[in-house]
């Protein structure tokens, strides 16, 4: 690698923020597709989302093996030319149905430099340095999320909805351009695997007997549940709970910026306690957290500038746990075998997304004009989490190596 530490954290950022630009830069055009293209059932709009997370979660199968058998910048190509093809199609979708198709090929575009990000941090890094870097990666990445949300709401003011998607390719273009001139590929000629399906089998079957990464993908899918459920019915609560809807991209940016310190702890903390102490303190927080909040809410007290920044405070700590629980368990996952990072990044990352995903959108399609289905859903994928994190205790010795 020929660019400095700094930089190259930067760029991975770029490349798995193209998921977090994906998703966020539509959440204040929810209402309006909502009310243009499924007036009847507006909970269908969370679909824009979850279909888009379903796709990532489809391609994060393929794209890893593929980058260990053809090399990872060839698969970001590829998968940067899908995402913008489908995002083009967006633009010109007449509806619903029609983007939620091109939405999914457009998650699965996302996927590749999402997953090929991944194995490119453990190609050059490994153990604690490794959670490290991962955890200076979301620092940056923080910064998407919190930027667009405003960044899709100045695009409808100055166009409308659909030239979102614009933004989202102008994104990718540029990120991939950055990548194409400043990162070396790391799975030389001599390094690659043949890709054909006995291999990836094999490869699959290698991952899935490892206990540690068995567990750390059961834990890791409760807590991306956790954040999905937040991204999901965010914007509905503040539209529909506290009538917010304008300002509503200026608070996730609050809200995201804030979070972002989180990353920075966790790089602090992660070589003194470990990363299964951090993970385990995380969730068992949130229940505590999340508890509170369904107390204040069952008391009738979830309302008024006293529940909206109680709803806020306890955002902040939904986004600020997934700085503390992602990358580490991530990180613990990838650890035993990075010399299969690309087949094992796409394996651990399509459970951990599939599973989460199904399991937010359920918690989704319960909302119904109150954020009861929001705080019941995060308490209890916390509780599980807290609980899943435990298992990982014995393992805490290897990963401390």
């Amino acid at each position: 690698m020929r660019i400095s530490t700094a930089e190259f954290v930067a760029i991975m950022a770029m490349l798995v923020a193209t998921v977090a630009i994906s998703i966020d830069g539509m959440l204040p055009a929810l209402s309006i597709i909502a009310d243009e293209l499924t007036p009847l059932r507006p909970n269908n709009a969370q679909m824009i989302l979850s279909f888009f997370v379903a796709g990532m979660a489809a391609g994060t199968l393929i794209v890893g093996p593929l980058s260990d058998s053809f090399g990872r910048k060839p698969i970001i190509y590829y998968g940067a030319s899908l995402y913008i093809f489908t995002s083009a199609v967006c633009v010109l979708s007449p509806s619903l149905e029609v983007i939620l198709i091109s939405r999914f090929l457009q998650g699965v575009g996302a996927s590749a430099p999402r997953v090929v990000a991944q194995a490119l941090v453990r190609d050059f890094y490994k153990g604690r340095e490794m959670a490290r870097i991962s955890s200076f990666i979301m620092i940056i990445f923080a910064l998407v999320p919190a930027i667009a949300p405003l960044l899709g709401s100045f695009v409808m003011l100055a166009f409308n909805w659909r030239f979102i998607f614009l933004m989202f390719i102008a994104f990718v273009a540029f990120s991939t351009m950055w990548m194409t001139f400043r990162i070396d590929e790391s799975v030389t000629k001599e390094k690659r695997i043949e890709f054909n399906l006995k291999q990836v089998g094999l490869a699959f079957k290698e991952v899935l007997s490892n206990q540690m990464i068995l567990a750390s993908i059961i834990t890791l899918v409760f807590a991306y549940g956790i954040l999905f459920i937040g991204i999901f019915l965010i914007q509905p609560v503040f539209e529909q709970v506290f009538d917010r809807a304008s300002t509503f991209p200026y608070w996730f940016a609050t809200i995201a910026l804030l979070a972002a310190s989180s990353s920075y702890v966790n790089a602090r903390l992660v070589r003194k306690l470990g990363m299964r102490m951090l993970t385990s303190i995380a969730f068992r927080a949130q229940v505590c957290f999340s508890a509170i909040v369904f107390f204040v809410y069952w008391l009738g007290y979830f309302e008024g500038q006293f529940g909206f920044f109680c709803f806020l405070f306890w955002m902040f700590s939904i986004f600020f746990q997934a700085g503390l629980t992602m990358g580490n368990l991530t990180a613990l996952a990838m650890e035993p075998v990075g010399h299969i990072a690309g087949t094992a990044a796409s394996l651990v990352s399509a459970i951990a997304t599939i599973g989460s995903v199904l399991l937010a959108a359920i918690v989704g399609q319960f909302f119904d004009g109150t954020p009861a289905a929001m705080i019941v859903g995060v308490a209890l994928f916390a509780t599980l989490g807290a609980i899943s994190s435990h298992r990982l205790k014995r393992y805490d010795r290897a990963s401390k190596a």
